[in-house]
């Protein structure tokens, strides 16, 4: 079902709903003004039906109670979307709290979505629509800062190329082909980009990408063939990068793309990952490759 109108929030939701077509997956740590927003961007959506999990590690108290958090969990649980507010504790880093949280998903697809992150209407119906039509591992929305509309940067947006044959695999690593794309996803880049090409109005076209930070929709199944983030007993707690180790596993078996143009906010508020030391696809990936090199003597 669609997003329920006001004028029946006060109405019984169906005994049996329909099972969600999405999980989307939201880690959050004291980050309340932000999560209010992202849940907002949330509660613009319609189709498909979708389910949100929150997962809160905030110091001190919960920032799901945040009074502005709590009302848009009220008013998305009054449009019938399912929601469920969980605190996991303690911070063992971001590849564990994404894994717990991929625990928790039953959707075929789900959607890691930051807590900074506001969605325009209609693009989780076109990241489900891209997924579903072209049969790759995942899509994404990568966030665009809008402070910095004025900024064009042409020289950053040359390694654009768009996926016209469907999405293959392909391997990204560092200083390798493909890696020079990530200079697409600065600053407000997709923005001009979108303007550039011309993609008609509620329409997608796929690119190809480095990798796509904090709006991204999987195959559910393709994410735990490569083993979702269960590398995350590896890596110290604070690292960074852990999507970027998933999401080039997942490339190099069944492919990803970006999407144009985005409809992904960034909020521009702070990190609260201040320590970033340590790449988390270094040290997962490094230790695939011996694997990756028996597999190519066979």
């Amino acid at each position: 079902m669609t997003r329920r109108w006001s004028g029946d929030w006060a109405r019984p939701l169906p005994a049996e709903p329909p099972a969600p077509a999405v999980d989307v997956l939201v880690p959050t740590s004291g980050r309340a003004s932000v999560l209010a927003v992202t849940l907002a961007g949330l509660a613009a959506q319609d189709g498909p039906d979708f389910r949100v999990v929150v997962s809160d590690q905030s110091p001190g108290e919960p920032g799901t109670d945040d009074p502005a958090v709590q009302a848009m969990v009220r008013v998305l649980r009054a449009q019938g979307r399912p929601v469920e507010v969980l605190r996991h504790l303690p911070r063992r880093g971001l590849a564990e709290h994404r894994q717990f949280l991929l625990d928790q998903a039953r959707a075929d697809a789900v959607l890691f979505l930051d807590d900074d992150v506001w969605l325009e209407p209609g693009m989780l119906a076109r990241l489900h629509d891209a997924l579903t039509t072209l049969g790759c591992g995942f899509v994404g929305a990568a966030v665009q800062g809008l402070s910095y509309l004025d900024d064009d940067r042409p020289h950053e947006r040359s390694p654009f190329e768009p996926w016209r044959d469907g999405v293959r695999p392909e391997r990204v690593r560092r200083g390798e082909p493909g890696f020079d794309r990530w200079t697409l996803h600065n600053a407000a880049n997709l923005v001009h980009l979108a303007a550039e090409v011309g993609v008609p109005e509620g329409g997608w076209l796929p690119y190809k990408v480095a990798w796509v930070g904090a709006c991204v929709l999987y195959r559910r199944t393709a994410l735990l063939d490569v083993g979702g983030f269960g590398f995350w007993d590896r890596l110290p707690a604070d690292h960074a990068g852990e999507d970027v180790a998933v999401q080039w596993r997942v490339m190099e078996r069944f492919g990803g793309a970006g999407l144009l143009p985005s409809g992904a906010v960034h909020l521009e508020a702070p990190t609260t990952v201040e320590q970033r030391d340590v790449d988390a696809f270094d040290v997962v990936l490094d230790a695939d490759a011996p694997n990756d090199r028996a597999r190519a003597d066979r």
